[in-house]
């Protein structure tokens, strides 16, 4: 028999506001264990919650971007459950009154069309504590510490509709994950760090007879922070749910957890339902009025968005898509190619430098586009001497590299290294004849045939000046010379 896979996600966003979710204590990452706590993230006796106005503006963001309807009146409730990570014994959440419903977020479908996934709810909520094991593996753990830090930061929850167009495949499951990260990240509600945690997810997957309308037992598995993880954890639990029914086993309701090291999802607890967690409205927390004013003003200064700013590339620089893509994913990378923009006027040229050597460079020292030591206004200005003429491609990319390592501008590299283009066509045409009297043999074999030689005799010139001498000019003149 075969089966439909329906995959659906709870996603956990860590909003970057300055302050928790309640009180004034700072959320900066990294800060030594237990010295961003107070006695309201902690939960002391008579310590008053107040809402974070920022954490509501970012959240209405989300909304509106997953194209939610945003509820007019929404309520903080307490979310009840023990563990040593949640210093209050429960957590502020959202149950009944979440602040945004019936969104979806639009992804290209594995038949390369796109595709509406459904998003059932978003709400706020606070996150808990971190456990800190002694071993990277719970089981192998002597003790665990708990750094309360983190307790109180502003999480977004975004829960997909597992009834409006669930996600199908591993493959589609992963393009959910990446779009969404992609638009937070370009909303500037959030890092979307994955190694900082700030990008979590639970995921729940069931399997039915295809052709079925009705749903199978569902299993989630909790806090994944790795899209590799993520992706080995659904093939696994695709296959072994599917061999369960095959043998005429049945499936449990269950939470389960990834092992990292065999490659295996493993039972934790029966799934809880909304009934354990004994849900009820915060008697410290008013319900919460979204003035539609408000919430227009925020539309209003809403960011162009990725598909959109995908299609702007591709329609008014006629960027390949392939190429627009590669811009768009980082929002960081595509303002910088916006700010280049205003000063080249090859486009096209601008974008393949971007992505071909500055991500080299990028990647070669480990730094982050936002932290370059390049101004877009020097980068344009290179490109633009590049589109010119006035130096070489194989010039350009010494003088980025330069660029790069010492923050100089290009012009000062070209002018005290003298890497200019050699413009002078009689100069350059004694180079060529040079080269050709210098590899007879080569010249007869072009003569009979061999056209791709060429590129010797070129790379030849480009060896004797230094690469400064224009590729195309070179080329002409080996054609007159040895052919006409």
């Amino acid at each position: 028999m075969e089966y439909e896979n329906i995959i659906c996600f709870e996603t956990h966003v860590e909003l970057s506001t300055r302050s928790k979710l309640f009180c004034r204590c700072p959320t900066r990452y990294g800060a030594p264990p237990n010295t961003q706590v107070c006695p309201v993230c902690t939960g002391q006796p008579g310590a008053l919650p107040v809402l974070n106005k920022t954490a509501v503006q970012y959240a209405v963001r989300a909304g509106l971007a997953l194209n939610c309807t945003l509820n007019a009146t929404s309520q903080f409730a307490r979310k009840n459950y023990f563990y040593p990570d949640l210093p209050k014994g429960y957590q502020i959440s959202q149950y009944e009154m979440p602040l945004a419903e019936n969104g979806h977020l639009e992804i290209t479908g594995d038949d390369g069309n796109p595709y509406r996934v459904g998003i059932r709810r978003i709400h706020l909520e606070e996150d808990a504590g971190k456990l800190v094991h002694s071993s990277d593996t719970f089981e192998a753990s002597d003790y665990s510490l708990v750094d309360y830090n983190r307790a109180s930061v502003p999480l977004l929850e975004i829960v997909a509709d597992h009834t409006r167009n669930p996600l199908r495949t591993v493959k589609e499951a992963r393009a959910y994950l990446e779009k969404m990260r992609q638009v937070l990240r370009y909303l500037e509600v959030s890092e979307c760090s994955l190694e900082k945690g700030q990008f979590r997810c639970d995921v729940n997957i069931s399997l039915r007879p295809k052709g079925s309308r009705s749903f199978g037992e569902r299993c989630e598995i909790k806090n994944m922070a790795s899209f590799k993880f993520i992706g080995e954890a659904l093939e696994y639990e695709i296959q072994r749910q599917a061999g369960v029914l095959q043998s005429g086993g049945t499936l449990r309701q269950e939470t389960r957890r990834f092992n990292e090291l065999k490659k295996i999802t493993q039972p934790m607890r029966s799934k809880e339902d909304a009934p354990d967690y004994r849900y009820f409205p915060d008697p410290d927390l008013l319900e919460m009025d979204i003035d539609p004013q408000w919430v227009r003003q925020i539309e209003d200064e809403l960011p162009e968005f990725p598909d959109q700013k995908l299609n702007r590339l591709m329609e008014k620089y006629g960027i390949s898509e392939h190429d627009a893509l590669l811009l768009t994913r980082n929002k960081d990378v595509s303002d910088f190619f916006g700010r280049c923009a205003v000063y080249c006027e090859d486009r096209k040229r601008l974008s393949r430098w971007i992505i071909k050597d500055l991500f080299r460079l990028l990647k070669d020292s480990g730094v982050e586009i936002r932290d370059r030591p390049i101004r877009p206004k020097e980068f344009s200005r290179l490109v633009n001497r590049i589109v010119t003429g006035e130096i070489t491609e194989n010039v350009g990319r010494i003088v980025l590299d330069e660029m790069f390592g010492t923050g100089k501008n290009p012009d000062s590299i070209i002018v005290q290294r003298g890497l200019k283009s050699i413009q002078d066509t009689a100069v350059l045409a004694t180079i060529v004849q040079e080269v050709i009297s210098e590899n007879p043999e080569i010249v007869s074999r072009i003569k009979a045939g061999k056209a791709q030689l060429f590129n010797f005799l070129i790379g030849q010139v480009m060896e004797k000046t230094n690469g400064k001498a224009p590729a195309k000019e070179v080329g002409r003149l080996i054609h007159e010379q040895v052919l006409l």
